[in-house]
């Protein structure tokens, strides 16, 4: 079996794959809350063969900078690609703000961090370059551009991991950020994203290629750090920070995009499981392997901030909703 790769950060825990034994929890089988990992504040890489013992494989770092929030994907000629937010702080304030990416053709080796370039029509030091998921050859994100009072978002598309042209600006208001994109197999593209201003509500957006008009639903609840997998039958596992009277926590909602009669701006989400978590949490990892989801999240309820994992059964999920 090859390693587990993780990618690892105060603020963001990604799963690659993960396999466990299952146990019992609210009305899906969760696995067995389990701190594998908690050796912050650092950026490193981190592997196992059994989903049980895990290793350091590598440290990511580059002068001046603080690497975070940082995504895996696997580019179309089969390596890892590690996309992170690079800040320059002077106190509190960003000085200067720019994606970095590091490739692995072997999941051991990592390239040095190198810095992205954006589409000269829409970049500047702002920028942060989310998450990029790949289609058909082509790497698409979300880059959102923080203006103190408002932001704004721009989908990307790239061919290499490392060149960003712009797609189109979405035309979101509310200060949009964090961003998740996943392809159907009839080629609409499916996006969720995080707001922080208006309402704060997250929202669903969908379009047909090329992916420059776009219709768009409030979701009807705040989301952090969002991320999703499509599932069988036209539906949507989504994992998100939860808030609540109590604080926050993540938890997961499930959605219908396909069938049942329901259209474009009829996608109703129901909350389906709060994993253990509260203070510092959220921004789970999401794959779909077989009939099982595993997701990874952070949390900081136990002490200090630590990695989770927890599964889906896709039968019991079946089951139950």
């Amino acid at each position: 079996m090859k390693p587990v790769i993780l990618f690892k950060s105060l603020l963001s825990w990604i799963l690659l794959m993960l396999v466990f034994q299952p146990l019992w929890a609210q009305q899906v089988p969760l696995i067995q809350s389990k701190k594998i990992w908690d050796q912050a504040p650092h950026n490193a890489l981190i592997s196992s063969t059994d989903g049980a013992d895990w290793q350091s494989q590598v440290l990511l770092a580059v002068p001046d900078y603080d690497l975070r929030d940082p995504k895996l994907s696997v580019t179309p000629d089969n390596r890892l690609m590690v996309l992170m937010g690079a800040a320059d702080y002077q106190g509190k304030e960003v000085m200067d703000r720019k994606g970095m990416v590091s490739f692995s053709t072997d999941g051991l080796s990592f390239t040095e961090p190198a810095a992205v370039a954006i589409d000269a029509r829409i970049a500047n030091d702002k920028g942060w370059l989310w998450r990029v998921n790949w289609h058909q050859g082509t790497g698409y994100g979300v880059l959102y551009q923080n203006h103190g009072e408002s932001s704004n978002a721009n989908l990307l598309k790239t061919s290499d991991g490392l060149q960003y042209q712009l797609v189109t600006d979405l035309g979101i208001e509310g200060k949009p950020n964090e961003a998740t994109i996943k392809v159907l197999p009839d080629n609409q593209m499916v996006m969720i994203i995080r707001r922080e201003g208006g309402n704060t509500h997250g929202m669903l957006g969908r379009s047909q290629p090329p992916y420059r008009e776009w219709q768009w639903q409030d979701m009807g609840m705040r989301l952090g750090g969002p991320d999703f997998v499509l599932l069988p039958h036209g539906q949507l596992l989504l994992g998100s920070r939860v808030y609540g009277e109590s604080g926050a926590r993540t938890g997961l909602y499930l959605g219908q995009l396909q069938g049942q009669g329901h259209g474009p701006s009829s996608v109703q989400f129901k909350q389906i499981a709060v994993f253990p978590s509260a203070g510092d949490t959220s921004y789970p990892g999401m794959v779909l392997r077989g009939d099982t989801v595993y997701i990874s999240y952070y949390s900081s309820h136990q002490e200090k901030t630590a990695i989770y994992f927890a599964s889906v059964s896709l039968m019991q999920l079946t089951i139950n909703n």
